[in-house]
C-alpha cells in the first residue's frame, strides 16, 4: 500500500509541477493525474491539496462538476457513447446493447478486470455521422452492431483505442497528429470562411499596418456580430475591452461548442486554426493585449496535438510571441486550455470561472467580461467563428462583409446541419438564407420539425419554413436539426428537457428543480394523462425559469416547451383530456418550488409576501 501511495504522490507532484503548481492550470493537473491513476480519489484529492496550498473540498467540487474526471476508478479503456436526440433516432440504442453485450457489462458500469467502462455522454460534436461514441479520446463514428462487435473484439486483444481507426478521415484529419476517422463533411463553402483558397495572414499583416483604433472601427463598420448565437456586437465588445481600466488584458476563443446538433468549431479547429488564431492577434493588437486562450471541450482532446502544432509553427514564424510579424512592441501568446465536459462552461463567464481553475459556474453580471473577466482583468471571449471572420474582415474590408447577409445580419453563417437529411454536415450560406432552402440543399426527407440553435433554440414547423436564419428572425449559433414525419416532437422535447436537468450548474433553484417540474408535466401529457392546465402549468414555469435564471441556460432551457406548444398546438391538443368536475387547475409557483426551497434552503428570486425577493 505504501508504495502504491508513494505513486500516487509521484504522479501528483510531477502533474503539479509539469504546470508550476499554478492553481489556474488544475484542470490540466486534474486530467494528467486522472490519466496516470485512473481516477481522482479522496487520499488523492488530499494530496492535490497539499501541493496546491488548497483544501480538498475545493478539488472534489471540481472533480464532481466536470463529467470527464470520477472519484472512483474508471477502466483502461472508458468508452463515452453519444446519446444526443440524432444518435437516438439513428439507433444509438441497438449500439449501445452490442457494447453492453461484447463487454459484459452494463451502461454505466466498469468491467471487474478494470479494463473498460461503459457510460453515455451528451453531444460530442459528430452529429452529422451519428452514432458516435469515444474510446478514451479516439472519435469512432457511424456505428453500427456489426462494427461495434469487430470493434470491441479487437479492442480486448490489444487494448488499444487507436486502433479502431482504420480509414482516416478527410482534409487535416487525415493528418499524422489527429490521424481521425471524422468527416469535415463539408457541403457548401462560402466566400468568408470555407474557400477553397484564402491568403495566409492578409488581415494580421493589414491590421498592423492601421493604428489599433482604425482595427476597431473596420470591425464596427463590418457589422460582425458574434456568432454564438447571442448576437452581441464584436466592435462593441472589443472597444469596452480597450477602454476598460486593468494592467492585463486577455483574448479568449470559446471552442466549447456543447450545444446539441453543432459542429462547425470542429472543422475550423482541424481546417482553419491558422485563421482563428490570427483573428485573436488581430483582436489582441486592436485592444492591448498580450496573453490568450483558446478553450477546447473535452470532447475535441483529439485535436490537441495539432493544434499545439499550429501554435509551435506560428511562434516558429514570428506569429505569435515577441515583435509579432516584425511589429516592434506587439507580443502576444495563445496557451491551449483543455475542458472536461461541462455544457455551461460554452457560457462566456462560465468559461471564465473554468479558466480560472473553478467550477464552470455563472458570474453575476454586470460587470461584463469585457471590463472585469478573466483574473478581474478586462477579457474579450469571442467563439472560432467570430475571430475566423474577424481575419477575413480586415483581409477584404468592412464593406466586402457588410456587403453579404441582412442589413442587420452581416456576412455569412456556418450551419451544422443533421438529422433526417441526405446530406448532413457543413453549410456556409449568407445570412438571411431561408430555412426552406437550407432543407432543399440537405437533402432533408420530408421534414416536419427543424430545431435552430440547438437544444436552447426554436422548434418550428412547416409553416415556418420560410423563415429567415438571422440574428433580427431566427438566430442560432450553428445547430440546424431537422426530423421528419415519423418523429415523436415531444420525446424530442423531452430530451431536450433532459439534457438541461444534467447540465444544469445547479446554481439557481429555478431552473435547477423548474426544468425537472417541466419534464414531468411534458411527460404527463405525453401518457395522455393532462388536463388544459397543464399546458399553463408549462407556460407560467418556462416563463418563470426565464426570468429568474442568471444566465444563459435557464434563460433558453424552456425554449423547446415554449415554441413546441407555439409551433405545433394540435400535438398537444390531441393529448389533452377534458375535466369532468368542473373545475380549473391553478398554477401556484411557489408551492412548486417550496421543497426545492428546503432541499437549498435559500428562496428563489420570486418575490411574495413571506419570503421578500430573494438575493439567490
Amino acid at each position: 500500500m505504501n508504495k502504491v501511495r508513494k505513486g500516487i504522490r509521484a504522479v501528483v507532484h510531477k502533474a503539479c509541477k509539469a504546470f508550476d503548481h499554478d492553481n489556474t492550470r488544475i484542470l490540466d493537473i486534474l486530467r494528467e493525474v486522472q490519466g496516470n491513476c485512473g481516477c481522482i480519489s479522496g487520499e488523492t484529492m488530499e494530496m492535490l491539496a497539499g501541493e496546491l496550498s488548497s483544501h480538498r473540498v475545493e478539488i472534489e467540487g471540481l472533480v464532481s462538476f466536470y463529467s470527464f474526471f470520477s472519484e472512483k476508478p474508471k477502466g483502461k479503456i472508458t468508452i463515452r457513447l453519444c446519446d444526443d436526440i440524432v444518435d437516438r433516432f439513428a439507433g444509438v440504442d441497438k449500439v449501445a446493447k452490442v457494447f453492453s453485450d461484447e463487454l459484459g457489462i452494463e451502461m454505466g458500469k466498469t468491467s471487474p478486470d478494470g479494463n473498460f467502462s461503459l457510460e453515455y455522454t451528451p453531444c460530442i460534436g459528430m452529429s452529422d455521422q451519428a452514432p458516435a461514441a469515444l474510446i478514451n479520446e479516439t472519435v469512432v463514428t457511424k456505428l453500427t452492431p456489426q462494427s461495434v462487435r469487430t470493434m470491441v473484439r479487437t479492442l480486448k486483444k490489444n487494448m488499444d483505442p487507436s486502433r479502431p481507426v482504420k480509414k482516416k478521415g478527410d482534409g487535416n484529419n487525415a493528418n499524422p497528429l489527429i490521424n481521425s476517422m471524422v468527416k469535415n463533411n463539408i457541403r457548401r463553402r462560402g466566400d468568408v470562411l470555407l474557400a477553397d483558397r484564402l491568403p495566409i495572414e492578409a488581415g494580421l499583416k493589414k491590421a498592423l499596418k492601421m493604428k489599433a483604433e482604425a482595427v476597431l472601427q473596420e470591425i464596427s463598420r463590418s457589422g460582425l456580430k458574434g456568432r454564438g448565437g447571442a448576437g452581441f456586437s464584436t466592435g462593441v465588445k472589443w472597444d469596452l475591452a480597450r477602454r476598460a481600466e486593468g494592467k492585463e488584458r486577455y483574448i479568449i476563443c470559446n471552442a466549447d461548442e456543447g450545444e446539441p446538433g453543432t459542429f462547425k468549431d470542429r472543422v475550423l479547429l482541424t481546417e482553419r486554426a491558422d485563421l482563428m488564431v490570427e483573428g485573436m492577434t488581430i483582436a489582441a493588437y486592436a485592444v492591448g493585449s498580450r496573453k490568450g486562450i483558446l478553450y477546447v471541450r473535452a470532447e475535441y482532446a483529439y485535436l490537441l496535438p495539432y493544434l499545439e502544432s499550429v501554435m509551435k509553427k506560428r511562434r516558429k514564424r514570428g506569429l505569435l510571441g515577441q515583435n509579432i510579424a516584425g511589429k516592434k512592441g506587439f507580443a502576444f501568446d495563445v496557451r491551449i486550455q483543455l475542458g472536461a465536459g461541462a455544457y455551461i462552461c460554452g457560457e462566456e463567464s462560465s468559461l471564465i470561472s473554468s479558466c480560472e481553475g473553478l467550477r464552470g459556474e455563472p458570474k453575476n453580471r454586470p460587470p461584463f467580461p469585457a471590463e472585469k473577466g478573466f483574473l478581474g482583468s478586462p477579457t474579450v471571449v469571442n467563439n472560432v467563428e467570430t475571430f475566423c471572420c474577424a481575419s477575413r474582415i480586415l483581409d477584404r474590408g468592412s464593406q466586402w462583409f457588410a456587403g453579404i447577409g441582412t442589413d442587420e445580419s452581416t456576412g455569412t453563417k456556418l450551419l451544422s446541419v443533421s438529422g433526417d437529411c441526405a446530406h448532413p454536415g457543413i453549410y456556409e450560406v449568407p445570412l438571411g438564407v431561408r430555412v426552406e432552402d437550407v432543407l432543399d440543399m440537405a437533402g432533408a426527407d420530408d421534414p416536419a420539425i427543424v430545431q435552430v440553435g440547438g437544444a436552447g433554440g426554436d422548434m418550428i414547423g412547416r409553416s415556418s419554413f420560410h423563415r429567415k436564419i438571422c440574428f433580427e428572425d431566427l438566430p442560432t449559433g450553428g445547430s440546424f436539426m431537422t426530423f421528419n414525419t415519423t418523429r415523436n416532437i415531444l420525446s424530442i422535447v423531452d430530451y431536450f428537457l433532459e439534457f438541461f436537468i444534467h447540465e444544469s450548474c445547479g446554481y439557481c433553484t429555478p431552473c435547477r428543480v423548474g426544468n425537472v417540474f417541466l419534464r414531468e408535466r411534458i411527460q404527463k401529457i405525453m401518457g395522455g394523462l393532462a388536463e388544459e392546465a397543464d399546458l399553463r402549468y408549462l407556460k407560467d414555469l418556462s416563463t418563470t425559469i426565464m426570468m429568474t435564471s442568471r444566465c444563459g441556460l435557464g434563460h433558453t432551457s424552456p425554449k423547446p416547451v415554449l415554441s413546441s406548444i407555439a409551433h405545433f398546438p394540435i400535438v398537444y391538443a390531441s393529448l389533452i383530456r377534458e375535466r369532468t368536475d368542473g373545475r380549473q387547475a391553478s398554477f401556484d409557483i411557489q408551492k412548486a418550488l417550496e421543497e426545492s426551497r428546503r432541499i437549498a434552503k435559500r428562496q428563489s428570486m420570486i418575490y411574495d409576501p413571506v419570503y421578500g425577493e430573494s438575493k439567490d
